[in-house]
């Protein structure tokens, strides 16, 4: 019996990803933007998320903004505490951070960026709800020595080992430095978000643990990739410190290694619809801990007050 490839009804009965790279078309309500709601974005950035599942907005935040969080961010990299932490990750062959995880909760500058206006009213546009944080991260590639994240799905992940019933999610990458298109940018492949990659093989047990430096388990075949990439190409998100790249939680996308002298940073916060709140993973494996996938006490994101992230 094989792990789920559909979203709901039923429940899957085993451990078993499909055996066939499978493209199937996406189904199931997306948001993107309500037509009685005022749109905080011009119509044709809409219907671009829309149409690619991803959109890259140039200059949000402030040089002196980014200065603050880049501060703040080094002041995480230093602490011991955080370094030791279960919810940190270090590359699989060094001691260097990969992600800091559930950093809203960690740092009170994230947090108040967790829940800036100029982030919250454009998720709960594209979302078409009220909307909460399902999971917060500092994603760190150093230079020489940055690995890759391979090509995924964030949401075929949610959904069978968190149990997210529905693609109602979406990632907001804030850039921290430089993504230029030697260190390692976010790649995405255009329209992909309309179809559902079924993957490959058997997930282990605490799968988590080694997805997290490098996933083996819920990544979509060679067939698979080439399908998608004849349809919608590849676009590589190079920006400016200060952008925000809005992606889809069912775009596909990974980035490459970087061996430049030139580190890259990104904070990252995943929205979720309220009405999308996880249940009991599409798989017969236990939730994954908290900090990557958030399951309690889920109320609302109440907005902050419009202010400059460097008054917290």
């Amino acid at each position: 019996m094989q792990r789920q490839s559909h979203f709901p009804p039923g429940r899957p009965l085993s451990l078993q990803r499909f055996t066939q790279g499978a493209v199937s078309r996406a189904a199931g309500p997306r948001g993107y933007g309500q037509s009685d709601a005022t749109s905080p974005l011009p119509r044709d950035q809409v219907e671009a998320y829309r149409r690619d599942g991803f959109l890259v907005l140039e200059g949000v935040f402030s040089d002196v903004e980014i200065d603050h969080l880049q501060r703040e961010m080094a002041r995480l990299l230093g602490d011991r505490e955080i370094h030791a932490a279960g919810e940190t990750i270090t590359e699989r062959s060094t001691d260097e951070i990969r992600s800091i995880f559930r950093v809203h909760q960690s740092s009170p500058v994230f947090e108040a960026l967790s829940r800036d206006p100029r982030l919250v009213e454009l998720a709960r546009y594209l979302l078409g709800d009220a909307i909460y944080v399902h999971q917060s991260r500092l994603n760190f590639k150093p230079g020489f020595r940055g690995k890759e994240f391979y090509w995924h799905s964030d949401f075929e992940t949610w959904h069978v080992e968190d149990g997210m019933p529905a693609m109602r999610a979406l990632s907001m990458s804030i850039t921290l430095t430089d993504n230029d298109c030697n260190n390692g940018p976010l790649m995405l492949i255009p329209g992909s978000h309309r179809y559902y990659a079924v993957c490959e093989g058997e997930t282990p047990e605490n799968h988590f643990e080694s997805s997290l430096k490098k996933q083996q388990y819920g990544v979509p075949s060679d067939a698979c990739l080439s399908q998608l990439v004849e349809r919608g190409g590849i676009y590589t998100a190079t920006s400016s410190p200060g952008s925000v790249i809005i992606f889809d939680c069912n775009t596909m996308h990974g980035s490459s290694s970087n061996i430049t002298p030139y580190p890259r940073s990104n904070a990252f916060f995943v929205y979720n619809a309220i009405s999308n709140r996880l249940q009991s993973p599409f798989c017969d494996r236990p939730p994954r801990p908290e900090y990557i996938s958030a399951r309690e006490n889920i109320t609302p994101l109440i907005v902050a007050a419009p202010h400059d992230v460097t008054a917290t």
